[in-house]
């Protein structure tokens, strides 16, 4: 077993025998970063020294409990934070070097909950300039990078998370996703991406500032940890402006039940989106096969969103113009955006309509117990593909990359991305399961299956530790 690449569950699992220690495990994954983070460009902040003064502690304490059955889920088990989110003492710099000096002084609600989980944090993973774009090239920092091909794109906006799972950096990472940024670096780097449904993770102690279609989850290398991990981070929080309750059943149990027949829709296409890559299509294909397999019955469903689009930029914008930052301090594309924002009143009207659009897409997935859907219609862009584009000719390619993405946040549907097949330059292609209100424990039960039939235990080349 490689110890970098075992799952948190197997790792939390060592630990509680004693066959390893918090500080060797974290000791190990600091070694790790300081070898392949200078090629990968996974962390912004790395505190090495917090995260060792974190092990000593759980390590001694572990030596002596005397009921180690009483420790939380996930003691001495080190993870990574996306910098978009607070944790108290380390730069919260959202990508943008104008938030160098930011320091909070508090946890987010997630990583409250995380650190309670008993995990050590290494540090703070790279995101876009403040999360904007699905591809992590932050102006003033190094581009994040690919684990299984340096030139290409991790994605984004959880980039740094996912390439540091993939890399073997941490078993697990924080991500959030407002438009695809759990599911297209799950993508990109052939790792799990969980986006949680609307409400199921609290946003405190701060707000909520895009009328819910952002939300916090966890970046993995199984089903299981996704599971496990959306057990810790979900939950009301006090003065949540809307939550979910508690399941009666546990998502990691969950996950693990057998599921009798279910109905599921599939699209390989959908307005007002290009016609996806012939690889794309022939992943949700392929997981076409595997589900019938399982038993599960499946109907070709021909979707179009074209009325979400509009509604939906107008709200991403209107989340650029929120971060309260000087034009002059950002990069064209986003100025470009804030430029275009609008007024409160359009905002405001943008979001009615968006809520009016969602409900009839709810509505439409309704017959269905799950939707299947390509994360992305083409292969993962280069490193600076987009760079030389106007600002409006790169965002209409955002647009028709991660367009089926964006359904889910504005719906605040629950949606998963799974490793599928590579593309022929070696590049991982996911598909993505979106859920029922409030049903992650179906999709995570289906996930679960299909890593069973089309498991996904390989890793990145080696030699991403020594390019030349």
């Amino acid at each position: 077993m490689n110890l970098a690449f075992s799952s948190a569950l197997e790792q939390a699992r060592l630990i509680r025998k004693g066959e390893i220690s918090p500080l060797e495990l974290t000791q190990l994954y600091l070694d790790r970063i300081q070898q392949l983070n200078p090629q990968l460009g996974s962390f912004v902040t790395i505190d090495a020294d917090g995260a060792i003064a974190d092990a000593k502690g759980k390590t001694e304490q572990l030596a002596r409990e005397s009921d180690r059955d009483s420790l939380p889920p996930f003691f001495g088990v080190p993870t990574a934070i996306k910098d978009l989110n607070a944790v108290a003492g380390l730069p919260q710099m959202l990508g943008t070097l104008a938030l160098k000096d930011n320091i909070p002084t508090y946890d987010d609600g997630v990583v409250a909950k995380i650190r309670g989980a008993g995990f050590t944090i290494l540090g703070k993973t790279a995101t876009p300039e403040l999360g904007s774009f699905p591809y992590t090239e932050p102006p003033g920092f190094p581009p994040a990078r690919n684990p299984w091909n340096l030139d290409y794109t991790p994605g984004g906006s959880s980039g740094g998370s996912a390439a540091a799972v993939a890399a073997g950096l941490c078993a697990v990472a924080q991500g959030s996703d407002g438009g695809g940024s759990i599911r297209t670096p799950a993508s990109c780097c052939r790792v799990v991406g969980l986006k949680p449904s609307r409400g199921r993770v609290t946003h405190a102690p701060v707000g909520d500032f895009q009328n819910g279609i952002a939300t916090d989850g966890m970046l993995t290398r199984t089903v299981a940890d996704a599971a496990a991990l959306l057990d810790v981070i979900s939950g009301y929080v006090t003065g949540d402006p809307y939550w979910l309750p508690d399941p009666e059943v546990s998502f990691l149990e969950s996950s693990r039940r057998s599921r009798t027949t279910l109905r599921i829709g599939f699209a390989i296409e959908m307005k007002p989106l290009d016609r996806p890559s012939e690889i794309c299509q022939n992943a949700v294909l392929n997981t076409v096969k595997h589900l019938q397999t399982l038993g599960h019955h499946l109907e070709e469903i021909h979707p179009d969103f074209t009325a979400l689009e509009t509604s939906f930029t107008r709200v991403w914008q209107g989340g650029i113009a929120s971060a309260g930052l000087p034009p002059e301090a950002l990069s064209p594309l986003n100025r470009w955006l804030m430029e275009r924002a609008g007024t409160a009143g359009e905002y405001l009207q943008a979001v009615t309509k968006m809520q009016v659009v969602s409900r009839q897409i709810v509505d439409t997935f309704a017959p269905y117990d799950a939707i299947l859907f390509p994360v992305h219609t083409h292969s993962p862009i280069r490193i600076g593909e987009w760079a030389q584009l106007s600002p409006e000719e790169t965002v209409a390619k955002i647009i028709q990359w991660v367009g089926p993405c964006p359904v889910a946040n504005a719906s605040g549907l629950p949606a998963i991305a799974l490793p599928a097949t590579f593309d022929e330059q070696g590049l991982p292609i996911a598909i993505q399961l979106i859920g029922k209100p409030a049903g992650e424990a179906t999709i995570l039960a289906l996930a679960t299956q299909l890593e069973a039939v089309n498991p996904w235990n390989d890793r990145p080349p080696e030699a991403v530790g020594s390019r030349k």
